[in-house]
């Protein structure tokens, strides 16, 4: 990418575009264009082919897609699947129409069977099972993966994906019913802190957090200043057909994720844990040598990220 380029960031505004559009914006990129959902309906087919030729854009990060949690995406599985096909097709298909140079798809990890060998690495793509509570959501990202290859097995359309694994940081959802699970124990420990007080003759009392499953599932967190870096790396560095995982390479249960949230947002109290919700996947972790042998890895520390995190928090949503 040359300075001059024209770069679209589709779904510029959420947390994943905006990391995006600060990233490119530091190292001077200055025909930035992210888009948002009052310029444009990615899932209205005619309104995404009017905007991608009116911005006629040389390079375009997909960053724009109905995201969730695992109550979200348990419980409106007609609306992930649906909106995210809708949004994905429509876009690439007006970036090959619209001679695009070079697109990145950017899926998930949830792709992967619930089962997976771990670490996971690409080729275990369709080798099992999906995670039942987000197949619908897996299930379009993996059919986003398809047409990208199609159309560069077909008309040599030069699209690239990649896979993060759970994200977090600055402009994340923070909405209880719909978030993913780290932003949402940062509002549940904030709150629970927030309202604590001392009742007469009782000292100080905080509410208890109440957390879902039983904390032993483990998972793979990755700052989205990180996630945005490596996709700056590989729309520069990668042109191959195959997937690539973008991660930290390192897990821990969520349990412990409570934790160490309760540590730094302060919360004195006792978490209890809802035992007859889901856990989802026992484990989840990417192997990241793919990505790693571009010159990338991650910077941000869990526990440094989650600091960063809740101190956008703080300003931004409190």
């Amino acid at each position: 990418m040359n300075k001059t380029d024209r770069i679209l960031v589709a779904g510029g505004s959420g947390m994943v575009g905006s990391a995006i559009v600060r990233n490119l914006q530091s190292k001077g990129f200055n025909n930035v264009f992210p888009s948002t959902r009052v310029a444009v309906d990615f899932t209205n087919q005619e309104s995404t082919n009017k905007y991608i030729e009116l911005i006629s854009p040389d390079y375009v990060f997909l960053a724009a897609a109905k995201v969730g949690g695992i109550h979200a995406n348990n419980t409106s599985k007609g609306d992930f699947i649906y909106e995210n096909l809708m949004i994905q097709n429509n876009i690439i298909k007006a970036c090959l129409d619209n001679k695009v140079k070079k697109l990145l798809f950017l899926g998930s990890s949830c792709i992967y069977p619930k089962f997976a060998n771990q670490p996971i690495t690409e080729d275990q793509l369709m080798t099992g099972p999906l995670e039942p509570t987000n197949d619908a959501y897996a299930i379009a990202k993996i059919a986003g993966i398809k047409l990208c290859q199609s159309y560069r097995e077909q008309y040599g359309f030069n699209a690239i994906c990649l896979m993060p694994t759970n994200l977090y940081g600055p402009n994340d959802n923070f909405d209880l019913e719909t978030s993913h699970v780290l932003p949402a124990m940062i509002a549940k420990y904030h709150y629970a802190t927030d309202v604590g007080y001392v009742i007469d003759m009782g000292g100080p009392w905080w509410p208890d957090v109440q957390l879902w499953g039983d904390g032993t599932a483990m998972r793979e967190f990755l700052h989205v200043d990180d996630l945005a870096e490596a996709c700056y790396v590989c729309m520069e560095k990668y042109d191959s057909p195959d997937i690539i995982n973008v991660g930290t390479g390192e897990d821990v249960s969520i349990k412990e994720l409570s934790r160490i949230i309760a540590r730094i947002v302060g919360y004195p109290g006792q978490t209890f844990w809802d035992k007859e919700k889901p856990n989802g996947t026992p484990r989840k972790v990417l192997n990241v040598d793919k990505i790693k042998s571009l010159g990338w890895e991650a910077q941000y520390h869990l526990e440094e990220g989650i600091v960063n995190t809740y101190e956008w928090y703080k300003r931004n949503k409190v």
